[in-house]
């Protein structure tokens, strides 16, 4: 069994999605129908969907929205499908549309399991149009709702119990089935979502259950560069990847690739393979847990940082002083990324500043505070033995005349953090790619 799943670029239009069902009829004609093919919402779809949601929260008109939504399905329709299967499909869109617009007139005040609704129907029209044309193109599948097994519990996490459960019966026969990312219920038994680029998480969940031989991501890119094309000249894929190395680029900037996708992967050593739908011949990158080399190999960075510096003599020697500081970021559910520390100060950098001025005021009750906005936090990957001397020295050596705010090494063996002023970032960017000369 393998799992593939395609992003919103893969399926933007009729001519992409004619490349997607070639890819899979090659991986078919290749390896036998033994495959789980997760889809996303088409290009564009969800945020259109949550536009429609704004829209009825604030009592604005959606008519533009559904229309908009209407025209791009039809589009579609009209360009793959003919006979029978352009009416099913045509019918399909209606009564996902009169769902959408149903809802409107239930309430006047959008609830969030109303929200959930509407923004799933993407996925779920995308997949429904797909399955028919492969139908039509002779290729026999399954058509399952994620609905009926992808399910999360209080946590928020995948209840693993309920899924196994279920996903043993449904995928019990060697098929080709379509089934839809990013959508699942909650454990109200609701409509929900895993989140923003979670069709990723969804492909890595069906892997886990199903124990895969292979989890296969398709999108517009050959897999993780090993630096941002958009400022930096010579990038390339990076062939290989170990788990950890593929969390610290997903979490510190590389967006080919959903952080929590390699969480379930991992568990079970199912390799995670990043290619290109529109260059399916290339290697992309492969993520396993074998370390193959040690040595920098990608850089990543994010920006619209905020650093903010916490410092108190009364710090000095005290304990409890971070769990206050921490319990003060967890009632605001506000993550942090980088921390460094000294006797009497703590510096930690957030992406997130809705409730800066909360937290800053909170935190002032025991501590002076300083804010520094508009910094980039900068990720060198790879495996970096702790124990073996030259890597931090390489990286500060070309960062010389660039001034690092904070600088994060030892808790890692697969990061070097640094936090810059975002003025700096192509620079920076541009200085370490000399890590991979």
């Amino acid at each position: 069994m393998k799992v593939f799943k395609f992003g919103g670029s893969s399926l933007a239009n009729s001519t992409n999605i004619k490349k997607v069902k070639n890819i899979i009829i090659n991986e078919i004609n290749s390896n036998g129908k033994d495959l789980v093919v997760v889809l996303s919402a088409v290009f564009g779809i969800t945020n259109l969907l949550f536009k429609i949601c704004d829209n009825l929260k604030n009592n604005q008109s959606i008519d533009s929205e559904i229309k908009t939504f209407r025209e791009k399905f039809l589009n579609i329709i009209e360009e793959l499908l003919y006979e029978s299967f352009k009416d099913t499909c045509k019918i399909f869109l209606e009564e996902t549309i009169n769902t959408i617009t149903n809802l409107k007139n239930e309430s006047n005040n959008l609830t969030k399991r109303e929200e959930r609704i509407i923004v799933a129907q993407g996925e779920i029209i995308t997949s429904f149009i797909f399955h028919n044309f492969l139908l039509q193109e002779g290729v026999e599948n399954l058509f399952v709702n994620a609905l009926d097994f992808i399910k999360i519990n209080e946590e928020r996490e995948p209840d693993y119990e309920y899924i196994n459960s279920v996903a043993s019966n449904i995928f019990s026969s060697k098929s080709l089935y379509i089934t839809q990312g990013y959508i699942c219920r909650n454990h109200l038994g609701e409509i929900d979502n895993l989140g923003r680029g979670g069709s990723d998480y969804t492909a890595s969940i069906i892997g886990y259950v199903l124990k895969a031989k292979e989890i296969q991501i398709w999108s517009d890119v050959s897999g993780i560069y090993n630096n941002d094309p958009r400022f930096v000249e010579n990038t390339y894929p990076v062939n290989y990847l170990t788990f950890d190395e593929a969390a610290e680029l997903a979490y510190f900037g590389a967006k080919v690739l959903h952080p929590s996708t390699v969480l379930p992967a991992q568990k079970s050593s199912i390799p995670v393979i990043l290619k290109n739908t529109f260059n399916p011949f290339t290697a992309g990158t492969v993520i396993t847990n074998l370390v193959l080399s040690e040595g920098f190999k990608a850089i990543a960075a994010k920006d619209n940082i905020t650093i903010i510096q916490i410092k108190s003599y009364r710090m000095l020697m005290a304990y409890g002083f971070l769990r206050k500081i921490f319990e003060t970021f967890e009632r605001f559910k506000v993550p942090v990324d980088v921390i460094t520390t000294s006797e009497v100060s703590v510096s930690l950098t957030i992406d997130d500043d809705t409730h800066l001025n909360e937290i800053v005021e909170e935190l002032s009750t025991f501590a002076n505070i300083e804010v520094i906005k508009n910094n980039t936090v900068i990720a060198c990957v790879g495996y970096i033995p702790k124990n073996k001397p030259g890597y931090l020295q390489k990286v500060l050596t070309l960062l010389e005349k660039i001034p690092i705010r904070m600088l994060s090494y030892g808790s890692s063996d697969y990061n070097i953090t640094l936090v810059i002023d975002t003025t700096y970032k192509k620079e920076a960017l541009n200085k370490l790619n000399e890590l991979f000369l």
